[in-house]
């Protein structure tokens, strides 16, 4: 495959049968090929996107010293921000070549997993950031919902299978800074080879040059979308609750060329986790002799601890 294929999710909401059907067939061909599609009619508009664009920008616009008050230790990173060259990817020590910023779930006071997650953290200079955030983050989340049921059609499980693993899951939204590079980089990019930890990513602002995927013949691709299209792709958390049947590629945002090193980056990734109890343990139904049991059982919660200690953003 040399592309990313397009999907809408209009035609999972749509009325017709065959429409629907048409969309889980095309988005689980994708995902089980390469693991990543680029998605039309999802639910952020154009005025939510503009808004949130522009308050991020603000955001790292900010002074470092103000920036880093907001940094806040103890937590690995899951909220407020986190500084330049910090995170790495698994199996390497440069740090990647970017800032961002975490906004983390909005749960009810009476959920059981109320206590499990740092307060979201508020920016006292920008009074709009968090309310655009937020509205940002259920809009994606939802959106996520329908993929997922979506997904559990094709596995041949309850449509509704998800719902409650994804309802006040410890998903993250990640508006992320790639500064302009002002001199040559030893070995860093701006997010090296890595694949996602989560169920399912969906990913704003992949509307240039920058996100690679790797196919199965070892290819990177260009992934660009369309300026209406989110990119989503499969998080290591579902390839191995699939027993790898859907695929968790290997991705990157590699440095422009030279004459762009001036130039800022933005992207807005959506990592879609589930509850910490999820059991990640294969399903039964993606295990024949053909393709045998890959991963021992894990829970999502002790998956995510193993793996943000990768990553350097808690350290044992």
């Amino acid at each position: 495959m040399q592309n990313i294929p397009s999907v809408d999710l209009r035609d999972f909401l749509s009325d017709d049968p065959a429409r629907k059907q048409k969309f889980v067939n095309e988005i689980g061909s994708a995902f089980e090929d390469i693991g990543f599609v680029a998605l039309k009619g999802h639910f952020l508009n154009d005025q939510l996107v503009e808004e949130l664009y522009g308050e991020i920008r603000n955001f790292f616009a900010l002074p470092l010293e103000t920036k880093r008050s907001y940094e806040i230790p103890g937590i690995g990173g899951q909220r407020g921000y986190v500084s330049f060259g910090t995170e790495h990817a698994k199996g390497r020590k440069e740090g990647d070549l970017k800032e961002f910023w975490h906004f983390g779930q909005y749960v009810s006071e009476n959920s059981k997993y109320a206590s499990e997650y740092p307060e979201n953290v508020t920016v006292n200079e920008l009074p709009k950031f968090n309310a655009v955030g937020k509205e940002a983050y259920q809009m994606l989340e939802k959106t996520g919902v329908y993929v997922l049921r979506a997904l559990a059609l094709r596995l041949g499980l309850d449509e509704f299978y998800f719902d409650n693993y994804a309802k006040d899951g410890n998903s993250i939204l990640r508006p992320i800074h790639y500064p302009p590079i002002t001199s040559e980089p030893a070995n860093a990019i701006r997010a090296a080879a890595h694949g996602d930890i989560n169920l399912i990513t969906l990913l704003m602002g992949a509307q240039g040059k920058g996100l690679q995927v790797q196919n199965h013949n070892g290819e990177w691709i260009d992934a660009i979308a369309e300026p209406d299209e989110l990119v989503i792709n499969v998080g290591d958390m579902l390839s191995r609750h699939t027993n790898n049947k859907l695929k968790s590629t290997i991705h990157q945002v590699v440095n422009p060329p030279r004459e762009l090193w001036g130039t800022s980056r933005y992207s807005v990734p959506f990592f879609m986790h589930p509850v910490s109890d999820m059991p990640l343990n294969c399903l039964e139904n993606c295990i024949d002799a053909e393709n045998p049991k890959q991963f021992d059982d894990i829970t999502a919660g002790d998956y995510l601890y193993e793996r943000l200690v990768d990553l350097g953003l808690i350290k044992k």
